[in-house]
Parts: C-alpha cells; sequence; structure tokens
C-alpha cells in the first residue's frame, strides 16, 4: 500500500491462470531460479517466475519486453564525447532528446540517433534526466541537489537558462552522486515518477509539479513496488500510456524491468552480452523511452545509442 506525504512547496521561479512451462524450458528456468535464490536476489525469482508463466492475455495487454530484438546496436552520437544521460521522446516533434552534464546539455536526436541540435544548459548542477509533460514542456532532475526543474523547448529554442525556471527541491535522502536519475510522466493522472537511484532505491510519485493550480504538492512512495525492484539501481524510467505500466532500468544490473498497474513486476530484458539480439553488453544504460509505435530506445554512456523492436505477430496460415 503506498504512503502519502503532502507539502506546502511555492513553485517558484528560484491470479490469473497459469500457463505452466515444460520440459527442458522448465528444467531450466528452475536452474536461473534457484542460482538467483543462492545470491538472495529473491525480486529477480519472483521476475523470472511470473515472466515464465504468464499467460497469452498477460502477454498481449503488456509491453511484453522479451519479445524485444535490437536493430540498431551502440551507434556512437556525433560530436558527444561522453556522460550521455537521460532519454525522452516527444510526439509533437517525433524525436528524441537526450542530456548530458560534463558539458551539461540538451540534445535532440533523431529517432535513429542522428544528432539534430545541441542545447547549451546552464543553471543546472548536475542534469542527470529529462523527460517530456506536454507540447514544448520539459522536466530535468538536478541529481546532488535533489531538484526537479521546468523548462520549455520549442524549434527556435537554441539555449536555456534554468536558473529562473521553476523548480521543486525534494531533498529526500541526500546523499550525494545517488539522487534522482530517472524520470516519467502519465499525462492521464498528472503523476510525475522520480527514480532515486539507490542506497535506497526509491520510485517517488509526485503530483502537482509541474502543472498545479494550487501550491499544493503530493508525494506518495510505493513500498511494495520498491522492494520489488529486482536490479541493484535505478538508472531510468518510462511510463507506457497505452498499458499503463511502468519500466524501470537498471545500469547495473544491465536490466529493463516492465511493472503492472499494481506494483508487480511483469517481464524483463536483459542488456547483457547475447541477450536481445545484442552482440555487446550495454556498457551503461543511462536512459530509456518508448515512442507512439511501441520501440525501446536506450542510451549509454559514454554515447552510446541503441533501438529495440518488437516483431509484429505471425499471422495464422489460411
Amino acid at each position: 500500500m503506498s504512503t502519502t506525504r503532502s507539502l506546502s512547496v511555492p513553485l517558484s521561479l528560484s491470479a490469473p491462470r497459469l500457463r505452466w512451462p515444460h520440459g527442458g524450458f522448465l528444467l531450466a528456468i528452475l536452474f536461473v531460479l534457484a542460482g538467483a535464490a543462492l545470491f538472495g536476489r529473491w525480486p529477480l525469482v519472483a521476475l523470472l517466475w511470473q515472466q515464465a508463466t504468464a499467460d497469452a492475455a498477460q502477454r498481449e495487454q503488456a509491453v511484453w519486453l522479451p519479445d524485444y530484438r535490437v536493430d540498431i546496436e551502440a551507434r556512437p552520437l556525433a560530436g558527444i564525447a561522453a556522460n550521455l544521460s537521460g532519454l525522452t521522446y516527444d510526439p509533437d516533434r517525433r524525436s528524441l532528446f537526450a542530456i548530458t552534464n560534463a558539458p551539461p546539455e540538451i540534445i535532440e536526436l533523431s529517432l535513429s540517433g542522428d544528432v539534430l541540435r545541441r542545447i547549451p544548459l546552464s543553471g543546472v548542477r548536475d542534469p542527470e534526466a529529462i523527460e517530456y509533460v506536454g507540447p514544448g514542456e520539459f522536466v530535468l532532475t538536478d541529481e546532488r541537489r535533489q531538484a526537479l526543474v521546468h523548462v520549455r523547448i520549442d524549434a527556435g529554442t537554441r539555449a536555456i537558462d534554468a536558473g529562473r525556471a521553476p523548480r521543486l527541491a525534494l531533498g529526500i535522502g541526500r546523499n550525494g552522486n545517488k539522487g534522482f536519475e530517472g524520470l516519467a510522466f502519465d499525462a492521464a493522472s498528472g503523476r510525475l515518477f522520480v527514480a532515486k537511484e539507490r542506497d535506497p532505491q526509491r520510485i517517488y510519485e509526485v503530483r502537482g509539479f509541474p502543472f498545479s493550480a494550487t501550491a499544493a504538492v503530493d508525494i506518495a512512495e510505493d513500498a511494495a513496488r520498491d522492494a520489488a525492484l529486482p536490479g541493484t539501481d535505478l538508472a531510468g524510467l518510462h511510463f507506457d500510456a497505452a498499458s499503463g505500466h511502468l519500466l524501470a532500468l537498471s545500469e547495473e544490473s544491465r536490466l529493463l524491468v516492465e511493472f503492472a498497474t499494481d506494483g508487480r513486476p511483469l517481464s524483463s530484458l536483459s542488456l547483457a552480452a547475447g541477450r536481445s539480439g545484442l552482440q555487446k553488453a550495454v556498457p551503461q544504460a543511462e536512459g530509456v523511452t518508448l515512442d507512439d509505435q511501441g520501440r525501446v530506445y536506450v542510451v549509454s554512456e559514454p554515447n552510446l545509442f541503441y533501438r529495440l523492436t518488437r516483431p509484429p505477430p505471425v499471422s495464422p496460415a489460411g
């Protein structure tokens, strides 16, 4: 059950039926589960078991990450040397926006990883995540300050000074460079999901920022969902409006996990070598998003771009 705290913050300018696996596949699953349990990775055990026993209806209603295969792998972004972090999809421009923190820049990308423009960013000490929240409207994180910053980007934007932008400083469990690493936005409910990287891992749900007619901000935590996080850190988030499911990215565990609306881990995608069609492991995944066609995009430090697609269902022979 989630717990909610209400804060007054001025927004100033400063059980379905299981489909049991059989034969050798079941044996392989049991070996994986036993290994995970041996090393104390019980959330991973639960995820693998849920994924192995999901029925057709559950898979159809989900993003269902196991079906995805990479079709653009480790493409270096032209002119970007290092520190690539954060990723979001802009459905109006049909492009992607990423962020770097040294130097601070916002980078617009095509859906195949071409650099379209680079926007210098000032007024944010340690930007780590970026999220589209409406036409021309974005939220950034300032990791060390544990602040959310509301900025505007349009076709003519050539530089952004976020020093005077509306911001919300949360300051929850501050511990240096292990702060806010990911963002996701649910436009229907107005929830902004904020990922705290680790020590401890948390996914906060913020209502009232950046759009609110009052100064009240509500912050909710889902303790059961946080306890079920199977990775060892949080590097990125994405909310899928079609399914209502939340995706959470772990850089250290090289894992992307789909959570159902009730907070249960439902499916996963491995970013390790030899999995999901990858020739090499994703070295340091830092951001994830989906577009309106359901394609998954991942960016990795230092400057690498990945795209994964879900093959269309095979029509039965008629």
